[in-house]
């Protein structure tokens, strides 16, 4: 039975949680960027960047071709950074680094998408920063292909490089998705199960535009940065729980 807390009614639709994604495709790459230029990006959510090496920060790019879920068909593109558990002291030292990665969650800073219902849902039900822009992308070439822009004007195109095949099951099963929309932090359970996975070192470009997200990412550095690795996913459903307010 589903309780009434966990119904939210969107544009004269029931979204039932958790919501259901049954069938995603995505293309993805990893980037180290400054940590102190990263930490003044996340500063308005309180949250604090995690640091896998001392004054370095991960900042992930991703774009996703919903094809079947409870929210629509959708394309979405999506700036995140790795970021430690709200409370959690900074780790110190060499294994302390390392133990310190243990439970860090993905900040989603900025989250275009192409339709106006899953705009909604995300802003109202997760606090998703999510905005209308328009998403071209490729992803049955062999180099994987998107472009965002918003209002005419080009905030960042990237293509990626498939990889070698992974063991089936590679990925992260379970995700702690932090937001902060309108002053309040959020975060959401959320669950993945990937096949057709491929990585590899490297393997992605960027280009930026003249949007203001554009000079943001210039600001870190990811005109001119090398990928840490690149990740595509062919097939990927996922489930997303309801969102807590955390306190920073």
């Amino acid at each position: 039975m589903t309780s009434a807390a966990q119904v939210h009614p969107i544009q004269g639709h029931e979204v039932a949680l958790p919501v259901k994604i049954r069938d995603a495709a995505v293309a993805s790459a990893m980037f180290a960027v400054p940590a102190a230029a990263a930490q003044a990006v996340v500063a308005y959510s309180g949250l604090e960047i995690a640091e896998p090496w001392p004054g370095r920060a991960i900042c992930s790019l991703a774009f996703v071709r919903y094809a079947d879920g409870d929210l629509g068909p959708y394309h979405e593109f999506a700036v995140a950074f790795l970021v430690r558990p709200p409370g959690t002291p900074p780790p110190s030292g060499r294994l302390g680094r390392l133990h310190g990665m243990r439970g860090v969650g993905a900040f989603i800073h900025w989250l275009p998408v192409n339709q106006e219902f899953t705009l909604e849902c995300g802003r109202s039900i997760w606090g998703f920063p999510k905005e209308l822009a328009d998403i071209p992308m490729d992803l049955a070439g062999r180099v994987k292909r998107c472009a965002v822009q918003v209002g005419g004007r080009t905030a960042v195109e990237i293509a990626v490089r498939p990889g070698a095949p992974m063991p089936g099951g590679a990925g992260a099963p379970k995700v702690d998705a932090y937001s902060c929309l309108d002053g309040v932090t959020r975060r959401t359970p959320w669950t993945l199960a990937p096949s057709d996975v491929r990585m590899r070192p490297g393997g992605a470009k960027v280009t930026l535009g003249d949007h203001p997200v554009a000079e943001e990412l210039r600001a870190l550095g990811l005109d001119r940065a090398r990928a840490l690795s690149s990740t595509t996913v062919g097939h990927l459903s996922m489930s997303f729980d309801p969102a807590e307010e955390v306190a920073p």
